[in-house]
């Protein structure tokens, strides 16, 4: 049995420490894992997308559209691009931030309203304000960890697991900070 996990966001919201954590995890429980990071502009604010599938054996992280188990979305309107891919039954798992693209910005679009509304239609939804969460664990930056105890409570690797794999992947200095993040997304 294979599992596919979709990671979107916006660049510098800190979707490749997510993916790496992940990752690390499932390689510590012997599955095999592949993980493919698809970058927009990302250093500019733009989309940032990683495929982390894994199993006993898998020979391409790609996944299709309809194939995602899970998808962690880092903000609203990456979450919506991002819903063709939820497979029926998947769960999606929402920060309800909004970070406005560009063309928002300059006035050529709007952001789209309802966007929870629309994905609940469509799939399993756990919405949340990981930002709220980051700031209690000490830092706005952790928002990605935050979210990743949220799946986290989802999945049926153990608690220890994903703890032990946090302390080995997060540098030090921000260790504490992320342990509460993941407990505060656990908890929810």
């Amino acid at each position: 049995m294979t599992k596919s996990i979709m990671i979107v966001g916006v660049g510098g919201q800190g979707t490749l420490l997510a993916s790496r954590i992940l990752g690390n995890t499932v390689i510590a429980l012997g599955y095999d894992v592949k993980v493919s990071e698809v970058h927009g502009m990302s250093q500019r604010g733009g989309s940032v997308v990683t495929y982390v599938k894994y199993g006993d054996a898998v020979y391409s992280p790609i996944i299709d559209k309809g194939e995602a188990d899970i998808i962690l979305a880092f903000e609203q309107l990456e979450a919506y691009r991002a819903l063709p891919y939820i497979k029926s039954g998947g769960t999606m798992i929402v920060n309800t931030q909004k970070m406005n693209p560009m063309p928002v910005i300059v006035g050529s679009a709007s952001y789209p309203e309802n966007i929870c509304e629309k994905i609940s239609d469509k799939c399993n939804l756990v919405s949340l304000d990981a930002v709220k969460l980051a700031e209690e664990a000490g830092s706005l930056k952790a928002v990605n960890v935050v979210l990743i105890g949220v799946m986290a409570k989802s999945t049926d690797i153990p608690y220890e697991t994903w703890k032990q794999v946090i302390h080995e992947t997060v540098p030090k200095k921000f260790l504490d900070i992320n342990l509460k993040a993941f407990d505060l997304g656990y908890s929810l």
